[in-house]
């Protein structure tokens, strides 16, 4: 029985300023680790629509153009830290003031993130 609750259960993943869940019906949510309201989080169709938002931003980026994608907001630094802190993201900030990311190289040269979590 324990084990059917356990895969009934979404997994969520906690990091330093955010969370990560990847619900039953296959979305993908990122929240502000630790708040409750619908303004400090983020739901993806899936994980991999978070991995191609991602990908279309350029090597280094800002709130800024993660907002040319249609985030609003505080949204937008979240889903920054989210990329910073996930280790299926290949990025680290460099700059907090604007909260800047920027994307490590992959071995072969490209800064495509991996496929999968």
């Amino acid at each position: 029985m324990a084990d059917a609750i356990g895969d009934a259960m979404p997994e969520r993943r906690e990091f330093l300023h955010t969370s990560g869940e990847h619900r039953e019906d296959g979305s993908y949510v990122v929240a502000r680790r630790g708040a409750n309201s619908t303004g400090n989080r983020k739901v993806f169709d899936s994980f991999e629509r978070a991995e191609r938002l991602y990908a279309r931003l350029p090597a280094r980026f800002t709130a800024e153009e993660v907002g040319r994608t249609g985030i609003t907001g505080s949204r937008r630094h979240m889903l920054i830290r989210h990329f910073a802190e996930h280790p299926v993201f290949d990025c680290s900030v460099v700059e907090r003031s604007p909260l800047t990311v920027e994307k490590r190289n992959r071995p072969d040269g490209t800064t495509e993130v991996a496929a999968g979590d």
